[in-house]
């Protein structure tokens, strides 16, 4: 997708407006915004905290998201990349290319899992910025979503895990095309899923899961 960034004063969003320029040593609900949006972007392996504290990991995070975009990779988050974030969001603060409905197929409430709906639904929310990033990093070409958020009920119906992360609303399956499943699974590993399950596990053959929390296996892929 193509994006214009302005150099200039950040504008107000509709979603969320940041108010002042970040660094290292602030803290704050801005600095919990940010991180929910750099959430694809810990490093290998890794996973972004969101608590509001903007410290070495939040600074290496926004670097790397700078660096994604050809920004001024300083570590400071500035009109520039508020400007960039404002271009990447919706109003209703998903990232351009994935929505709410996108991630739940199951009810149009986010009830009846292992979580609250707004806990559900808030989870999502991350995941959403974790596949914008791997999305971005696959050269902004569309990944296909096959299954997000599952009640009790919904997982039940499809056979799904007892303990599924589809039930805490950050489960994504993703399916092939124009990815192969092992490229989508190997580029994950960057984007801060804990979780990855693909081809050469058990009932993973056809997809690539990930969530927030669990392992990652995914033997065919040589993960």
């Amino acid at each position: 997708m193509g994006l214009t960034v302005t150099t200039g004063a950040a504008h107000a969003d509709g979603c969320y407006t940041w108010g002042r320029s970040l660094a290292s040593g602030a803290t704050g609900e801005d600095v919990r915004q940010l991180q929910i949006r750099l959430a694809g972007y810990p490093g290998y392996g890794a996973v972004l905290g969101l608590d509001g504290s903007f410290g070495p990991a939040t600074r290496s995070a926004l670097i790397r998201f700078q660096q994604a975009y050809g920004l001024s990779a300083d570590g400071v988050a500035g009109p520039q990349t508020f400007n960039l974030l404002y271009a990447l969001q919706d109003d209703d603060c998903t990232p351009v290319n994935f929505s709410y409905a996108e991630l739940n197929n199951c009810n149009g409430d986010w009830s009846g899992g292992a979580v609250s709906a707004s806990t559900a639904r808030f989870n999502a929310l991350v995941s959403m910025w974790k596949l914008q990033a791997l999305r971005h990093a696959l050269g902004d070409q569309s990944i296909r979503i096959t299954s997000g958020f599952r009640s009790y009920a919904c997982n039940s119906a499809v056979g799904g895990a007892s303990n599924s992360r589809h039930l805490y609303g950050d489960g994504v399956d993703m399916g092939s095309g124009p990815h192969s499943l092992c490229r989508l699974a190997q580029q994950a590993r960057n984007h801060g899923f804990a979780q990855i399950l693909g081809p050469g596990y058990p009932d993973h053959n056809d997809h690539v899961h990930v969530g927030a929390a669990g392992g990652w296996s995914a033997p065919s892929c040589g993960i």
